[in-house]
């Protein structure tokens, strides 16, 4: 039996900066999310709708979590095909 090392250390290293880019777009999603939460309970807001910074960071946090789920369907392609 023999194993090729540089393979296996290619996997490894390439798998191991797909979990991490992963991982870190979902928390930049859910941190997105969370800048919009509505103000806690006795404060007051002027405004009707979300700011504009709060709408950004939906945008940005929807944009994080699309991209999430494109990397997971690619992965799941590769493996399928």
């Amino acid at each position: 039996m023999n194993i090729d090392w540089a393979a296996l250390g290619s996997v490894f290293g390439v798998s191991l900066v797909a979990t991490v880019a992963l991982v870190g777009l979902f928390t930049l999603g859910i941190v997105g999310l969370s800048k919009g939460a509505a103000p806690a309970e006795g404060a007051t807001s002027t405004a009707a709708g979300p700011t504009g910074s709060a709408a950004l960071a939906r945008t940005g946090a929807y944009v994080c979590f699309g991209l999430c789920l494109a990397a997971v369907s690619y992965g799941i392609y590769m493996i399928v095909a």
